[in-house]
């Protein structure tokens, strides 16, 4: 199945009702904000795109809103003092919508390539770093299917709560020789689209 993803910038008002929706479902339990009000999403959004140092994006499959995304300067936002930043570095975290119906095979998959290939292509980086936290396996096995090299253990503070996350790198090649960047190439090319 090819999906058609394209990814906008965030806007707040617009966007914050979904977003909430999304990060109050049990999966996305590990970025913390479960718990917040539409209100509150909508100042965090409002905060983040005011930030120059971070941005938010909505991403959208099939022209339906399914997917946020951050990029963020890891020398500048969250991982200051942590990263050992090289030029090019860009900081990312993805989050997919729960499924509504019958789950769709191969949308985290399409999502977390068209996400990596946006950092890549359209922002510039020569290199993506990720902070998972380090109990949640599957965005782990996730990013190493992307091409990511774990690094090593770090306690990041976010402002409300501190964790331990696996500090990991990807650059352009590393992805572009990586299982996820070959499915997504596999799903264009039975489309007659050229990657």
């Amino acid at each position: 199945m090819t999906l058609a993803t394209s990814i906008v910038p965030a806007d707040p008002q617009r966007d914050a009702p979904a977003l909430q929706r999304w990060l109050a479902d049990p999966h996305a339990a590990f970025w913390g904000m479960g718990d917040l009000d539409v209100g509150a999403v909508r100042d965090y959004l409002s905060d983040v795109t005011a930030d120059p140092h971070q941005q938010a994006w909505l991403g959208l499959v099939d022209g339906v809103p399914t997917f946020f995304a951050e990029t963020y300067d890891p020398a500048q936002v969250l991982l200051r003092d942590i990263h050992d930043p090289l030029p090019g570095d860009l900081g990312m975290h993805v989050l997919i919508a729960p499924p509504e119906g019958a789950p769709r095979h191969g949308l985290t998959d399409a999502v977390f390539a068209a996400v990596m290939t946006w950092c890549f292509d359209e922002l510039g980086a020569q290199r993506v770093v990720v902070e998972p936290d380090a109990r949640n396996d599957r965005i782990r096995r996730k990013n190493l299917r992307a091409g990511f090299t774990e690094l090593r253990f770090v306690s990041v503070d976010d402002g409300d709560h501190t964790k331990t996350a696996v500090l990991s790198v990807c650059t352009r090649d590393d992805y572009a020789r990586s299982e996820l960047a070959a499915v997504a190439a596999l799903a264009l090319a039975r489309t007659g689209i050229p990657a």
